[in-house]
């Protein structure tokens, strides 16, 4: 029959859980195998081949992951590959296809497998299997209250160690206007796992790409973990002999120092990251501008012959140059038309000075957008301090989705 064998080293949380609920889990350690001849060997959640004792020429190999195919596996592989978020989805639908029982730690188990690949179902690379798989995996009885005790498990001691370390070297690049951080060390004493030590950097820098490059007993690790889709990782893994998905690879690089490996990669970055949209390219260029002691009545006007949702306040200095003052936007103007109050612009604007430059990325507009609630910013060239466009946050909207969004007048 089958033989369901955990792997060597496990991480955490999943080593806690078996500890405690193993009794009701048919899993067998590699070493307590038994002395027999193996016909096949079903790799789960990977597609590097292992060593177990019993395999020879003949064993048949068959793999179960929802990683894309590496082009150089044998032929004679049998492959089963469904880009899910978690390969348990996978084994979900199985169970549920063939009415296999499952018990609560068992239902627990499959949940926590779909839920440690997806980041709870937060991930890009989610489907809407893996959701309904979750779901299928409550009706029988999975425990949320179990699972909670298990996700997000805090570092070990050693772990700490080495985020310490690792938190405090890690270096800063931009490359193409995107911020990549290369954090490097050595783990050659660590006997954890090292995947939880780079969410938690990832967390806390929040770069738009991390890569975790440590030395270990059997080679030179790379952890890489993306947030942006002009940076896939996987991509990168591969040179290196790894794979993985676009937004989170690995890489066991056993042929070079951990030196020339950092190296490496910072000479190839430049090679796969895909330049940053800017927002000199979605911005509307010739905007219309307020100076602060416009009347509220011929700023109705503008909004009503345009259409538009706001308008920067801006002084001009005897020098041409610009200064944002605030925002006026169409719900102000409304709100003091209603109230019969007759000011200016710069009475009834959104005071502040918020402004962003042609270069800047659409990542550095979301943040500004978010931080300062404005739904409209003027671009403001720094060469002669002119404001030159303004873009809003259906520019925005429309990027981020790639998808056209309803027409709409543009400020």
């Amino acid at each position: 029959g089958t033989v369901p064998v955990i792997p060597r080293k496990l991480n955490r949380n999943v080593r806690a859980f078996i500890t405690l609920y193993g009794m009701e889990l048919p899993f067998v350690d590699p070493r307590d195998l038994p002395a027999e001849s193996i016909g096949k060997v079903i790799l789960v959640d990977t597609q590097s081949m292992i060593s177990v004792k019993g395999m020879h020429s003949d064993t048949q190999v068959q793999v179960i992951d929802h990683h894309p195919t590496r082009e150089e596996l044998p032929v004679d592989w049998d492959i089963t590959a469904d880009l899910t978020g978690a390969t348990a989805t996978i084994f979900t639908e199985a169970v549920r296809e063939q009415d296999i029982h499952l018990s609560t730690i068992q239902a627990t188990l499959l949940m926590l497998g779909i839920y440690e690949d997806t980041g709870s179902l937060t991930y890009t690379r989610t489907t809407a299997r893996d959701l309904n798989a979750a779901s299928f995996l409550l009706e029988k009885g999975a425990s949320l209250e179990i699972a909670a005790d298990f996700l997000n498990h805090p570092l070990s001691i050693q772990q700490q160690d080495l985020y310490d370390d690792l938190r405090s070297t890690a270096s800063i690049h931009d490359i193409h206007g995107h911020t990549i951080i290369l954090a490097c060390g050595d783990a050659q004493r660590m006997d954890e796992e090292l995947s939880t030590v780079a969410h938690k950097l990832r967390d806390l820098l929040d770069p738009e790409a991390l890569f975790m490059l440590v030395t270990t007993r059997g080679g030179v690790q790379m952890i890489a973990r993306s947030t942006n889709a002009d940076i896939d990782v996987a991509q990168i893994a591969e040179k290196f002999g790894g794979g993985g998905h676009e937004r989170a690879a690995a890489a066991l690089i056993r042929d070079n120092d951990l030196d020339s490996v950092c190296q490496q990669l910072l000479e190839i970055l430049p090679d796969f990251v895909r330049p940053a949209i800017t927002v000199a390219e979605i911005m509307s260029r010739g905007p219309q501008l307020l100076a602060p002691d416009t009347p509220v009545r011929d700023a109705v006007l503008r909004m009503q012959r345009y259409g538009y949702e706001g308008y920067p306040v801006v002084s001009e200095d005897p020098e041409g140059r610009h200064q944002i003052l605030g925002l006026l936007t169409r719900r102000a103007v409304d709100r003091a038309i209603s109230h019969k109050l007759n000011l200016t612009a710069e009475g009834l604007m959104d005071a502040g000075q918020v402004q962003a430059n042609p270069e800047d990325s659409v990542e550095d507009l979301q943040k500004l957008m978010t931080d300062s609630g404005w739904g409209q910013i003027p671009v403001m060239n720094p060469e002669n301090d002119r404001v030159i466009g303004i873009v809003t946050r259906t520019d925005l909207l429309k990027t981020l989705t790639q998808q056209p969004a309803f027409p709409q007048p543009k400020n």
